[in-house]
């Protein structure tokens, strides 16, 4: 089990780390690196996918970012470790802000060298359990792995169930919304508009991801469920998830150009689920689900309004925990579940907590 690292800590001894991704997330995070919280950092290394830079002057340059994007070297992963190596801090940090699997399956090996690894990337720890076992062998070597940011963009669900774990507390049911751009996408359906025009919408916002199938697919929910299922102790692998595609098989291999030319064809299929659940009382909710035998399903599902999911707002997400000694009524973890911001902020937090653990 990794270690809790969800608190915002001073650690006394300075930090090197390396960013890899440059995005939002990782265009967030180089923001709140210049704020006096992240003090005790020391930037070494930070890369997109084509380009890198480990220059000190460059680094400190607050269009770092844009850099990036026209000028640096190309991308060598071992000369970014050897800028941490290099370096003289008592800590060396990786922060994976990617979603590429091919990083994600090298955080074991990185762990496994003596780095402390932060990420935002669902991609091993949710993906196949093979790669979970891996992740928790690692951890053996007395390297930490950050890993709040994956789940619930920071919000305290990973610690608490682990928190819960470690009292000898057992998770029976699991139940909730764990997508912020699916929360945000049925909290305000309701049928007077067409879907595609609602998602279009929440596109141009930046609540779901440039393909909007990412989030459409439920793959991204399972990840999440996967991790939470794993650390509750339940070791399930990928295909003993349940998933429901909301993206129609017709337009699931098309490109993403093609794909949002054929929005519309989202409409017809779930208004008619949201006109059969209104005339049932109900709302609909991208819900996903665990029960005490580890069986685990997402997709859309009817609730009544009195249902906790038929209650949230924005982008909320909501984490429902029945254990052993919350039994009569559900532990409840609730809150903003997307953005960048907050998904930055988790990075920091885990990042600083790293020295503070040692």
């Amino acid at each position: 089990m990794s270690a809790v690292l969800a608190d915002c800590p001073q650690p006394a001894s300075p930090i090197a780390v390396v960013l890899l991704g440059t995005g939002v997330v990782g265009g967030a995070l180089l923001k709140l690196l210049d704020t006096p919280a992240a003090a005790s950092l020391r930037l070494v290394g930070a890369a997109n996918s084509r380009r890198q830079q480990t220059d000190p002057r460059r680094l400190a340059q607050r269009n770092l970012r844009e850099q990036l994007r026209h000028e640096g070297d190309p991308r060598d992963d071992a000369a970014l470790l050897a800028a941490l190596d290099a370096s003289d801090a008592a800590a060396r940090v990786i922060v994976d802000a990617t979603a590429s699997a091919a990083l994600a399956a090298r955080h074991a090996s990185w762990l496994a060298q003596g780095y402390h690894v932060v990420t935002a990337n669902k991609a091993l720890a949710g993906g196949e359990l093979a790669g979970w076992r891996a992740l928790q062998a690692a951890l053996a070597t007395g390297a930490r792995y950050g890993d709040a940011a994956t789940v619930g963009a920071g919000l305290p669900v990973l610690s608490t169930l682990r928190r819960l774990r470690g009292c000898g507390d057992s998770l029976l049911t699991l139940e909730g919304v764990f997508s912020g751009s699916l929360s945000y996408l049925f909290n305000q359906y309701d049928g007077s508009r067409p879907f595609s025009a609602l998602l279009a919408e929440a596109r141009a916002l930046g609540y779901t991801e440039p393909d909007p199938r990412a989030d459409l697919s439920g793959e991204d929910v399972a990840r999440k469920l996967l991790i939470l299922a794993r650390h509750a102790g339940f070791p399930l692998n990928s295909d003993e998830v349940e998933v429901e595609s909301l993206v129609p098989t017709a337009l699931r291999a098309l490109d993403a150009s093609a794909f949002l030319d054929r929005l519309s064809e989202l409409d017809a299929p779930l208004a008619e689920r949201h006109a059969q659940a209104a005339a049932r009382g109900n709302v609909l909710r991208f819900l996903a689900r665990l029960d005490p035998r580890g069986r685990a399903r997402v997709g859309l599902v009817e609730v009544p309004p009195t249902h906790p999911s038929a209650r949230l707002y924005g982008t909320d997400n909501q984490f429902a925990l029945t254990t052993t000694r919350y039994n009569t009524r559900p532990l409840v973890i609730q809150g903003p579940g997307a953005g960048p911001d907050v998904t930055a902020q988790a990075l920091l937090g885990d990042t600083l907590a790293v020295a503070s653990a040692r």
